[in-house]
């Protein structure tokens, strides 16, 4: 599991010009799937993100998580993280999970997100969207399953 993090003053989808999702401050998650990718990679994911520090306290360090500083999430799904341009000119999406199971893995992380108290928008898995993302910092984590827990 793949998620890109962009802390953001605001963020919105829209598809075919009709909003979908908008949170004001917090963070744009774009979020990706490979066909390795099991419901312990999103917890630990879903877990990882909740506990961030990358927002400012009193004293301008980064200090707080996002539900300490009271932010929201707009969660996008975007196969095309785990897209391979090793070769040729044209990437290639065979590690990418399949739409099925991405689209099963993508729930349950939103749903974790959610179960921790927080707002969470989302796009609509598997369409064609419009993403307008306010960065705030600039901020923006990358977070790898695969290279956090070692597999």
């Amino acid at each position: 599991m793949r998620v890109v993090a962009q802390r953001c003053y605001e963020a919105s989808v829209t598809i075919d010009g009709e909003s979908v999702g908008e949170i004001a401050s917090g963070l744009c998650l774009l979020v990706g799937f490979t066909h390795e990718d099991t419901a312990e990679d999103v917890a630990y994911i879903a877990k990882k993100i909740v506990g961030l520090r990358i927002f400012e306290d009193d004293s301008d360090k980064m200090n707080l998580s996002i539900k300490e500083a009271g932010g929201a999430i707009l969660s996008v799904s975007q196969f095309t993280l785990y897209a391979d341009v090793k070769k040729g000119r044209r990437p290639s999406f065979t590690k990418s999970s399949s739409p099925d199971e991405a689209s099963k893995l993508y729930d349950l992380f939103n749903d974790m997100l959610a179960a921790e108290g927080l707002v969470v928008e989302t796009g609509v898995f598997g369409a064609f969207m419009d993403v307008r993302i306010v960065n705030h910092g600039p901020i923006t984590i990358i977070l790898d399953s695969q290279e956090l827990l070692g597999k």
